[in-house]
């Protein structure tokens, strides 16, 4: 198993204050986002409310075949996440249409993509580390893939790009010591 209560409440204060540098391991996974409008603060404060949301239902709730409670997740997420996706946000509209193409797969329910932070699932390949503006419209999403360059992401893209991104590249890994030069803008 990847992920236990331990890692997921680590991960989950990693969302919600940025590591120390010296706490990363060796490598992590970088993802490069374009933000849609540019917004890169606004675009990582989207992502750590929503990743807060998931992350704190993994740490406190049980995982079984019911619906889990989604009041904590905002509601531009909770609109673009069901089967017509309307969401009045054009960062979250436009996003999912970006995820679609990318993924030619189908856009996430709201219970599927929680399912997925499941604590016994192994099917998420990734924890949160950080995410860094590298420029007005552009964004770092770091994530330890216990360094794997290939690992299931499908739910953290459906995130990147409902958020707002207008295209996301990779997963490139990188050396830890890339992420902490960015944090401290060397």
């Amino acid at each position: 198993m990847i992920h236990s209560k331990e890692s997921v409440a680590a991960e989950l204060d990693r969302v919600r204050q940025r590591p120390p540098a010296d706490s990363a391991p060796p490598v992590l996974a970088a993802f490069t986002v374009k933000v849609a409008d540019g917004e890169s603060e606004a675009y990582a404060q989207r992502v750590r409310h929503v990743l807060s949301a998931v992350l704190h239902l993994a740490r406190t709730a049980e995982f079984d075949d019911e619906d889990l409670p989604a009041d904590e997740f905002p509601d531009w997420f909770t609109a673009i996440s069901t089967r017509d996706g309307e969401a009045r946000q054009e960062f979250s509209r436009d996003g999912r249409t970006a995820y679609l193409d990318r993924s030619g797969g189908n856009p996430w329910s709201l219970q599927n993509w929680i399912y997925r932070f499941d604590p016994d699932d192994d099917s998420r390949g990734w924890e949160f580390w950080d995410i860094v503006p590298v420029g007005p419209s552009r964004v770092h999403i770091w994530v330890d893939s216990w360094g794997e360059s290939f690992f299931g992401s499908l739910e953290l893209l459906w995130l990147l790009y409902t958020a707002g991104a207008a295209h996301v590249e990779g997963p490139e890994v990188r050396k830890a010591s890339v992420w902490a030069s960015e944090v401290h803008g060397r």
